[in-house]
């Protein structure tokens, strides 16, 4: 379930950019490295890849409020270090070879300004140059494994150590991707947490996959293990927000597996239901990372839309782009489009747009009439211009009825069947064969003596694909069974 499945992805709901910059100064690694980029100078040592000199990580620690007895706190000041030196917070000079000079020094760099005098988006870069380094430290191995992988002449054998660099950041890419999915879909996350297992699971188990084997259920229990690992690394860059695994039930599961005799399956990722599941690990992008794997995406050539950024666009981009929106997502795209217009000119615009026989025409006009619900009386003057348009004069009255107003003529009986076949056109493209669609169905069809006798000839491109799905889902089956006698006869009248 990556984002590359999908070409457009669900939209998301972004915080503003001031707010999304205010919660990247308050990420602890990038404060951190703010920190150290103002006390950066020419008695700052480094090495020769930028490296703050392990002589100088006491003084670093210190700055930062670390307790330098702490064994931790010599690998978060020097991880601060990095991210500054990459993200142009500081400049280093380093050491050239056979200049007699053991050391480099270092100054703050001119993007330190951009902390307190850039606008936010020039914050969110920074931050996202930031993002790019944890990243890539996230997908390095435990390093206790690279001195057994030295090859003699001390280079990284990669092939000792089971390591593939560009492998392993596309597996957190993919991670990341899935993450963002899972929380912008409908009936997804949302701001909920998704369990480790999960998210482990939706990186190792094929689609399609009943029960688990259990070889599988040993590849979701060593990704849980390695996601536990790296969302650890991401948590202090504000990317997400972690609990990680419980250790004690991880010795719980080993013991219990010691002692199973061989059998499998009692891995981490074998959760009894009786057991709470949060430890296990649970995972959240927080609004900041939201945006993070956002930008991350679109830079991976993977369409990503964000709610609000079709408000400077035309009606005809605005519905041709909610049509393939969620109900939620479509409402708030469109509130936002409404906003500041001239709400008559603006119905008037919804209802041109929403014209037209392609494929696509009753989804635009199912978010027409969304959109015109929002638009409120203000719109009437518009809906009232389209009464005797084919296409869209079947929706005015419904819009105009629902509302109570006086004098809506009555539609005459090709307008209704031809609303009924772009109703329920319109719902199948929206959610498919849903269980409330054979409901829907029933009602539009009860007040109509004869509906199936006329009902096939009606001038609509979808006619036949909707009767072959009443056939399908009708729940009476006399109805169902003349539905699929009037979708043939659709089918052969046209050419």
């Amino acid at each position: 379930m990556s984002a590359e499945s999908h070409p457009t992805l669900p939209p998301v709901r972004l915080h503003s950019d001031a707010e999304l910059a205010r919660d990247a100064l308050g990420a602890p690694l990038f404060a951190r490295a703010v920190r150290l980029a103002r006390w950066a100078g020419p008695d700052t040592r480094v090495g020769i890849g930028g490296e703050l000199v392990a002589a100088q990580l006491p003084e670093a620690a210190a700055v930062l409020g670390l307790d330098d007895a702490d064994a931790e706190s010599a690998g978060h000041a020097s991880r601060a270090w990095r991210v500054a030196v990459d993200t142009g917070l500081v400049d280093v000079t380093e050491p050239e070879e056979g200049d007699g000079e053991q050391f480099g020094t270092s100054a703050p760099g001119e993007d330190l300004a951009l902390v307190t005098r850039g606008a936010p988006g020039d914050v969110l870069d920074l931050w996202l140059a930031a993002l790019d380094t944890v990243l890539a430290d996230a997908a390095v191995p435990d390093l206790d494994g690279l001195v057994d992988a030295l090859d003699a002449g001390g280079e990284i054998d990669f092939d000792r150590l089971d390591w593939n660099p560009g492998r392993e950041a596309d597996f957190l890419d993919e991670v990341l991707a899935n993450l963002y999915l899972l929380t912008v879909s409908e009936g997804g996350a949302a701001d909920g947490p998704v369990p480790l297992p999960v998210l482990a699971a939706s990186m190792v188990v094929p689609d399609g996959m009943g029960d688990p084997t259990d070889a599988v259920l040993e590849q979701v229990s060593d990704a849980m293990m390695r996601l536990d690992d790296q969302f650890r690394q991401l948590e202090p860059i504000g990317l997400v927000e972690f609990r990680p695994v419980d250790q004690e039930l991880m010795a719980e599961a080993a013991d219990e597996e010691a002692t199973a005799d061989g059998s499998a399956g009692g891995g981490a990722g074998d959760a009894r239901d009786d057991e709470d599941v949060s430890r296990y690990g649970m995972v959240r992008l927080t609004p900041l990372g939201l945006y993070g794997v956002r930008a991350r995406t679109l830079e991976a050539g993977v369409d990503a839309p964000a709610v609000g950024e079709l408000a400077g666009k035309g009606a005809d981009a605005l519905l041709d782009a909610v049509a393939l929106y969620s109900e939620g997502a479509a409402q708030a795209e469109i509130e936002q489009w409404l906003a500041g217009r001239e709400l008559p000119a603006a119905a008037a615009e919804l209802l041109a747009a929403a014209r037209g026989d392609d494929e696509g025409g009753p989804l635009r006009r199912l978010r027409c009439q969304q959109a015109l619900v929002s638009a409120g009386p203000e719109a009437e003057p518009a809906v009232r211009s389209v009464l005797d348009d084919p296409e869209l004069g079947g929706l005015a009255r419904v819009w105009l009825a629902e509302r109570g107003l006086r004098d809506v003529p009555a539609p005459d009986p090709e307008m209704v069947f031809w609303l009924t076949v772009d109703t329920i056109a319109a719902q199948l493209a929206a959610d498919g064969e849903t269980q409330e669609l054979p409901l829907l169905m029933e009602t539009l069809t009860a007040h109509h003596a004869g509906f199936f006798d006329q009902v096939w000839r009606v001038e609509h491109p979808a006619t036949a694909h909707v009767l072959e799905a009443m056939g399908r889902m009708h729940p009476d089956r006399k109805a169902a069974k003349e539905a699929r006698k009037a979708a043939f006869k659709a089918r052969s009248r046209r050419p």
